[in-house]
């Protein structure tokens, strides 16, 4: 089955579960009123296919249990007023129509940040549609996604923010639209993402994976092997794509990489083809093809500032501005050829993931799985340590294994083919976890969960 922006978010009565109760009776303490709704926005976990969205290839990722929440109330005064249930984060004020969003350097954005993004999106949308004033919000903030774990925390934020504005102001509310909407939005952060964290916060349904396609975004459900089991665990290692270069650095060395084998295949047209599932789609290649063109064309393991002036014909000003993003504008050597290996074998990964899945083999589909780690760990260079002694562990009893977002930290997701198998790895890791002094303290059950692929983004009216 597959679907797109004919299916619009729903909207039911909210159900007062003691996470909604905690959050409300917060609300109410902190607005002196009660919420008029609540927007759930769901975590995801990508199965497989990591750092090939924003390359233009499909990828396969899920909804978890995880969920950001907000409590909303419209106003008629104009004004954004966040607090968020965690008192470790600071509470927020600003006109709604009127603020900046920071990105400071060497440090994660601010929390409030993450927020700002999907109302900008979601006001620049309305400005364009000819809508005028825009309502004030008053917003409680809660959620048990953790924080740079790269579980989509940051994205679920910003897609929950883009909906609740445009629900407050009576907006259409196509999945498609919302999703497009939130990703492009998530970039005032500086992050250059690709959109399947917005896409799966929109188009997820329960009990099936999304094999997710763009231009245009839709999604088909794949269902997994009944015995399949998911489960995700921690590696205690924070994860913000938005405070360092590592993650544009790579986005960058897939655009220099595709527009040089553009370039190196005849394209005129070579500085307007960023991604290399749009290259492949004008040679007509295959992915097996575009794997041989990348390893017979990019022949250097590095490749330096001089050596991409020279292939590109541009001097340093040039390069600096239309071929490098602010924050890579210093980077001396890029790893063109690792970068694109990865890439074109992930997205072939993903294809052959869905195959395996849809004929029910366990054994292909851990394979991939471990296939995909090593790629990212030594060709994408976005492990940890951390993270490969996770993969590690759950693969004694059996388990297939890879982290799964962005990385450098984060956590992993294992396939189980068992109930056994699941409770074997749950043990390596509880062993594992008592040696960390880092999670003295740490709910076990927080660090290490099983999951399920759970529905999509929901508007929760409270009707009390």
């Amino acid at each position: 089955m597959s679907y797109d922006s004919d299916i619009f978010v729903p909207t039911r009565e909210v159900v007062e579960t003691e996470e909604i109760l905690r959050l409300k009776s917060f609300f109410v303490d902190e607005f002196r009123r009660e919420p008029k709704f609540y927007v759930r926005v769901p975590g995801r976990v990508n199965i497989i296919g990591e750092h090939i969205d924003y390359c233009g290839y499909p990828v396969l990722p899920m909804a978890i249990q995880k969920n950001i929440i907000l409590a909303v109330t419209p106003t008629d005064d104009g004004i954004l007023q966040l607090k968020n249930f965690q008192d470790s984060y600071k509470p927020f004020k600003c006109p709604i129509d009127s603020f900046k969003i920071e990105q400071p350097e060497g440090r994660g954005p601010e929390w409030h940040n993450y927020f700002l993004c999907g109302v900008r999106g979601a006001v620049d949308e309305m400005a364009s549609n000819g809508v005028g004033q825009t309502k004030g919000l008053m917003v409680a903030v809660s959620g048990n996604i953790p924080p740079a774990s790269g579980l989509s925390s940051s994205s679920a934020l910003v897609s929950a923010a883009c909906l609740a504005t445009m629900y407050a102001n009576g907006q259409p509310l196509q999945k498609q639209l919302l999703a497009t909407i939130s990703a492009t939005s998530e970039r005032y952060i500086g992050t250059q993402g690709g959109g399947m964290d917005q896409a799966i916060a929109f188009l997820a349904r329960q009990g099936c994976a999304q094999y997710i396609e763009w231009s245009p975004l839709r999604a088909t459900s794949v269902s997994l092997p009944s015995q399949a089991l998911f489960l995700i665990a921690n590696s205690l290692t924070e994860a913000n794509k938005a405070a360092t270069s590592s993650f544009n650095q790579r986005v960058v060395e897939c655009r220099l990489g595709c527009r040089l084998l553009a370039k190196m295949t005849g394209r005129t047209d070579w500085r307007d083809i960023q991604q290399f599932a749009h290259l492949q789609e004008l040679l007509n290649y295959t992915l097996d093809e575009m794997e041989t063109l990348t390893a017979d064309c990019l022949s250097k393991e590095l490749y330096t500032r001089e050596d991409l002036f020279a292939e590109f014909q541009v001097d340093s000003e040039e390069f600096e501005e239309y071929l490098l993003t602010p924050n890579t504008r210093k980077s001396q050597i890029f790893k063109l050829r690792q970068r694109a290996l990865h890439v074109v074998r992930e997205a072939n990964r993903v294809v052959k993931f869905r195959e395996a899945a849809q004929n029910g083999d366990m054994d292909k589909l851990g394979e991939l799985m471990r296939a995909s780690h090593e790629s990212l760990r030594h060709l994408y260079e976005c492990s940890h340590s951390n993270l490969n002694d996770l993969v590690d562990l759950v693969a004694r009893p059996g388990a297939s294994a890879r982290l799964t977002g962005a990385g450098w930290g984060g956590c992993i997701v294992a396939l189980c083919n068992s109930i056994d198998q699941c409770d074997n790895a749950m043990h390596e890791l509880r062993k594992y976890f008592a040696q960390r002094p880092d999670s003295e303290g740490r709910n076990f059950d927080d660090l290490v969960f099983i999951t399920d692929p759970q529905g999509g983004s929901e508007i929760l009216l409270n009707t009390t």
